[in-house]
């Protein structure tokens, strides 16, 4: 019998429920990974555990609530839907499952789950659309730390990044066009999630285009090959292309940041007022960092960004659902296996 090849999903994770006992042992899991708080061992951990986990599970639980829903979270379950559904479009040579970086289930019971249908090697695709060390680059370093623990690993074909794949564009696309359609915004903003400025600066081995030009997200260079900011400015491009958007038609911004840090600008919540007092009224909001709705799409964005922006004068803000299995995603997404095992 010829063996299964692997398919290997990563999303970023979730707690189990939407209390703060149970959002505090995700974030704790979360935060301390040094990827993401990049700074030395005993500074993360005061920050950890002095700042960040006192306070912030229960409010971050109370986000949680607003959003949860009888399936449970929704990155969860739409993650679990496009699962199957790309399970079901490459057929019986594969085994597809899901992991998360964070919480269940873990990459640890993926592998697991792939050793036990025997496949011969594993695609791993971290569903995060434009590369980041804070995201990809964790997520396929735990995916190798685990697979390192088994006597006769599998070869793993890594997928770094896809912010520019078609299949991705034209799935945005269409879910775009059609809340576009219905509701006809005067702006569209694109908001991605948020990085601090030393994470992009890092990725620049000159340490002279990465936020030192103007114009350094424009076009995909040798030099920004890796950015994340670039490719979120590439991927907006493309789904404006796919749209026939003019530049004045929408904005790219970044939403989530924290702390005292410079984060990439502009962001997103400074642009929702200047949009408000500016006279717009109706906004659209795609999040296209994100391929399946989870906190930052539905309460951040949803919630929280429509509320600020009509109290700065706007009358709707609609946010533009996200991929989550939608069958022109999980088409690409299947593409995307195919073509990485040739």
């Amino acid at each position: 019998m010829e063996a299964l090849t692997g398919l290997l999903l990563i999303n970023l994770g979730t707690p189990d429920e939407p209390t703060t006992p149970a959002v505090r042992r995700y974030l704790r899991q979360f935060l301390s990974d040094p990827r993401v708080i990049d700074i030395n061992p005993v500074g993360r951990f005061m920050l950890l555990n002095l700042v960040i986990l006192p306070f912030r599970p229960k409010k971050s639980a109370h986000a949680y609530q607003q959003i949860w829903t009888e399936r449970g979270s929704p990155l969860l379950f739409h993650s679990e839907d496009l699962t199957k559904a790309v399970a079901e479009r490459l057929g019986e040579g594969w085994s597809v499952q899901l992991g998360m970086r964070y919480g269940s289930p873990s990459i640890k019971d993926a592998l697991i789950a792939l050793g036990n249908d025997d496949v011969d090697k594993v695609v791993v695709l971290p569903l995060f659309p434009q590369f980041a060390a804070s995201s990809t680059r964790t997520a396929l370093e735990e995916t190798t730390r685990q697979s390192a623990k088994v006597w006769d690993a599998p070869h793993l074909a890594e997928i770094e990044s896809f912010y520019d794949h078609p299949g991705f564009i034209e799935a945005f696309g269409e879910v775009g066009k059609k809340t576009i359609d219905e509701t006809k915004p005067d702006h569209i903003l694109f908001s991605f999630h948020g990085l601090p400025e030393r994470h992009i600066k890092a990725e620049d081995d000159t340490g002279e285009h990465c936020l030192v030009k103007t114009d350094c997200c424009a076009q995909m260079t040798e030099t920004n090959q890796y950015c994340y900011r670039a490719h979120c400015y590439s991927t907006a491009r493309g789904i404006a292309a796919k749209l026939e958007l003019s530049e004045d038609d929408y904005t790219v911004c970044f939403q989530s940041r924290l702390g005292r840090t410079p984060w990439i600008k502009p962001y997103t919540d400074v642009l929702l007022d200047e949009l408000g007092a500016a006279g717009k009224k109706r906004l659209a909001v795609f999040c296209p960092a994100f391929v399946a709705d989870c906190l930052e799409t539905l309460e951040e964005i949803g919630m929280r960004a429509k509320d600020q922006f009509v109290a700065a004068g706007g009358e709707e803000l609609v946010l533009i659902p996200s991929l989550n299995s939608e069958p022109t995603w999980a088409d690409a997404v299947a593409d995307m296996a195919r073509a990485a095992v040739g």
